[in-house]
Parts: structure tokens; sequence; C-alpha cells
């Protein structure tokens, strides 16, 4: 390690040194790494958007800050930073430990299915343990063919539909958002990963934007978090739209309306997957009776259940 890495600093609060020291005083990667782990560790951050510990945060945000690949040769962790690299570094820090903004937005991108896409305010960070069933081709349903079309419903910044799009490449797919802003976003995306000819976007409230039209698959990330777990989130949460996190005491309000009304946009061997996160437990409680197939992910995350289309039908009354 480096001597500017060994150089004491404030163990409660490394920030509060002047910009100019950290600035002159650290200079390979390896000493932003130290000082991004301890700054993390003083202000208690949480973790959870995309990355789960203080190491892996710091390297995020270092590699990122300077615009490196995570696979870089580890050699290079001895590396001199240029001071314009050193001061942009700082300025991430300071926004991370003091604001508690989600380093996705910092940086403006995300991870999901291990694909990058472009992220800002206007968008939920993504994070959706669907990811796997994307990488599987949806195969426990669609083992013989890909499905044709595909609605990701609430997209977002469009993710979901775009990664399947990218790996099940003979896929129709539409992103449905109610917000401007997201559906901005998700145009963006589509136009990084140039997915343009199988994949456009609607905007409207919920399904209204593709009446008429049928879906062998509709995958649907709403907003579920009740309003007990609202209140109580990390600050970082607070930085994501309002409009994509809560949804009435439950955490059910769209939840609701989407199994009302999904049946009647999918095709008769069609499949519905909704992920509603830590509100599992209210959709349990509000129908005891229906058979949901929650689904189980390897590399963790929960809440997330499937029903086939004749199970809507079946189940018609339950959810009316």
């Amino acid at each position: 390690m480096s001597d500017a890495a060994h150089r004491a600093l404030p163990a409660a609060a490394p920030l509060e040194l002047d910009d100019a020291t950290l600035i002159d005083e650290l200079i390979t990667l390896r000493d932003w790494l130290r000082l991004a782990v301890s700054v993390f560790n003083a202000h208690d951050l949480h973790f959870g958007h995309g990355t789960a510990s203080a190491w892996d945060e710091a390297v995020a945000l270092v590699l990122g800050g300077v615009r490196l690949p995570h696979d870089i040769d580890p050699a290079i962790i001895d590396a001199r930073l240029l001071r314009s690299e050193r001061a942009r570094l700082v300025s991430l820090l300071r926004s991370r430990a003091i604001e508690r903004r989600p380093l996705p937005y910092l940086l403006g991108e995300a991870f999901f299915a291990g694909i990058p896409f472009d992220v800002d305010e206007r968008v939920l960070i993504p994070r959706s343990p669907i990811a796997e069933l994307i990488e599987s081709g949806f195969d426990f349903w669609f083992a013989e063919r890909d499905p044709e079309h595909i609605l990701d419903l609430c997209c977002g910044c469009g993710c979901i539909g775009i990664a399947s799009a990218l790996m099940m490449p003979t896929a129709q797919v539409t992103l449905a958002d109610v917000d401007q802003g997201a559906i901005e976003v998700a145009r963006a995306n589509i136009t990084r990963h140039d997915v343009g000819a199988r994949v456009r976007t609607v905007i409207g409230d919920l399904l209204a934007p593709v009446a008429g039209q049928r879906f062998d698959l509709i995958v649907a990330n709403p907003p579920y978090v009740d309003r007990g777990d609202l209140a109580t989130m990390p600050a970082e949460f607070g930085h994501e739209p309002p409009l994509a996190l809560g949804a009435g005491d439950d955490g059910l309000d769209l939840v609701r309306r989407i199994l009302r009304e999904a049946r009647n946009y999918l095709s008769d061997d069609g499949v519905l997957v909704v992920e509603v996160g830590n509100s599992e437990r209210h959709v349990i409680d509000n129908w005891p009776d229906v058979p949901f197939l929650w689904l189980e992910f390897e590399r963790g995350g929960h809440g997330v259940f499937a029903l086939t289309a004749q199970q809507l039908e079946q189940w018609a009354d339950a959810f009316a």
C-alpha cells in the first residue's frame, strides 16, 4: 500500500478534510479504494442498489468514477490518477456519503442481467430478481419457444423488456409506463442497445395503452411498497421516484388492478409474472386460496409470483 494510504485520516468522518487535502494526498486507485471504504463505514450507508458491502460499493464508485471496467486487470490498482480524476472521486464520495444518493444515479448507469442501462432520478434503479428468469428465457413456461409478444408493465428504465429482447431475439416487446420521464429513459436505453426494431414504448395508465392487444408474457414490476415499509426505508431510497415505490397501505393498489385486468391482455396460454417484494405477505393474506406460484432465485430475492391466463380466468371472482 502507498504511503498516502497509510496517512491517518479522522476515523469518524474522513470527508471533514478539505477537498484539496484529499486530492493532494491520495494518488492511486488503491488509495481511493481505501478511503472510500472508510468513508462508507463511517457514514453507515445502506447498500441495496447493486452492491452488498462497503468494499463492493467502493470498487464500483472508484472504477466507475474513472471510467474503468469492473473486470480490469487488478495490477492497475497502483496506477496514479490524474488530478481531475481525483477531484471527480471527491465529488462522488461526498454525494454518496453526505447526500446519500445511490451510486447508480451518480454514475448514470446500472447493471441488470449483466447488461448496462442508463438511469437517473426519473426511474427506479434496476435490482429485480426477475433478471434470473430473463437469463433462462422464462424456460419454465417457454422451454420449446420464446414468447412472441412480451409486455414489460411499469417498465421504468426498460431493463426487463430490453434484456428480454436481447436474450430472446425473436420476441417483440412493448414497454409501458404511466410516467413520461420513465419512458424517455426507456427510449434512451432502446437506442443504446439498438433494439428499436423489436422494442416499442407506450405511455398511459397500466394496461390502458395496449387495449385490444394480447401478449404471451406480461412481466410487471409495479410499485409495491406498503405504507409501513415506505416510512422506514433507508435514506438512499428517498432519491428514487415516489411514484415507483409506494402503493397504498398494503402495497397492492396496482397489483389488484393487474390481477383483475391482465387476463384480457394475455393469449390463452399466456403467463403473468409480477414482483411484489415484501408485500408477498399481503398477497397471501388477501387471496389465501389462489394458487400463486412463488418463484425461487439462486442469487437471492423473493416476492415474485406467476399465474397463467387460465388461472386468472378461474379465479376472476376472487380478484373482482
